[in-house]
């Protein structure tokens, strides 16, 4: 088995009447994200970097975003099937670390809960998800909130 490392990247666009959903926690109050699923810019990086660390494309060679199947679907169920199709390819999850880049909501009163849902979904404990949160200070699109992004690294095991 070898160890090999994908990283993610995700951003999308502030919405009006659209719900908040960041690794799968629900932040009332806050505007949220333009997309076809339910745009958790945090799931979807982290699925990417997955994808990424065995070479089997991105989210939307899966989970195409024309796709009427995948419409407002949960970002984590769509990590639980990224999931099983690395055990299929014999992949094992060591570990994934992301950071959400944003200037509200505050992550940081959920972000053990974000840590537990995406550790539930894929299957793996949850001191191997790390979830992490800063902003853009001003600058750029984030920075003006219009939209938030995330990064995530991922290191697997497979053959």
């Amino acid at each position: 088995m070898a160890l090999r490392v994908g990283i993610g990247y995700d951003i999308h666009r502030k919405a009006d009447g659209r719900a908040l959903v960041l690794g799968g926690v629900r932040f009332e109050g806050e505007r949220g994200l333009e997309g076809h699923s339910d745009a958790d810019v945090l799931a979807h990086a982290v699925g990417d970097a997955l994808l990424g660390a065995v070479a089997l494309g991105d989210l939307g060679r899966h989970f195409p975003p024309g796709d009427p199947q995948w419409k407002d679907a949960s970002s984590l169920q769509l990590l639980g099937l990224i999931r099983a199709l690395l055990a299929g390819h014999g992949a094992r999850i060591v570990n994934v670390d992301a950071t959400v880049v944003a200037e509200r909501p505050q992550l940081a009163p959920q972000r053990d809960a974000m840590c537990v849902n995406i550790a539930q979904a894929l299957k793996v404990g949850v001191a191997q998800v790390s979830v992490k949160a800063t902003t853009s200070e001003g600058l750029g699109t984030v920075g003006r909130d219009e939209g938030i992004a995330a990064w995530a690294v991922a290191l697997v095991e497979a053959p």
